[in-house]
């Protein structure tokens, strides 16, 4: 299941942006393509800031569909289904222009600082469900 992974990389960019300010929400723009199943992320998310710094924050995600523009006949195409094809030739000659995003596009914080947080997010959300297994978040505490 890549969505822990997926929910890891997240919890640890909110972590390290919010740089000691609590986190209410977590936008991200997630494209069809990528094959990310947004129940199992929310839920993997959810299950990885339990008991962190980042216990209690939304997140919220955005559906990118896929889209393409024809390398044949230069037609912007929306991507519907397998096989990918340009809707108005059929050709199969693509360049990918929507849906693989994976991307935190955005984050609502609290205004108030809090050093306490802070140092609690230099540990990586990880560390509490997987029990002490070093991730590149923990790796760059570390240093």
């Amino acid at each position: 299941m890549h969505e822990l992974s997926i929910a890891e990389s997240i919890a640890s960019i909110a972590a390290r942006h919010a740089d000691g300010r609590r986190v209410r929400r977590v936008e991200v723009q997630v494209g069809h393509l990528r094959q990310v199943v947004p129940s199992a992320l929310t839920f993997a998310f959810e299950l990885l800031v339990a008991g962190t710094a980042l216990e209690g924050a939304e997140l919220t995600l955005e559906a990118v569909p896929p889209a393409g523009r024809c390398r044949g006949c230069g037609s912007e195409t929306q991507l519907e289904r397998f096989p990918l094809a340009c809707g108005a030739c059929g050709g199969l000659d693509l360049e990918i222009t929507a849906g693989e995003e994976l991307l935190v596009t955005a984050l609502e914080l609290d205004e108030h600082f809090d050093h306490e947080r802070r140092e609690d997010t230099c540990q990586t959300t990880a560390d509490s469900w997987w029990r002490g297994v070093p991730t590149a978040v923990s790796r760059r505490a570390a240093r």
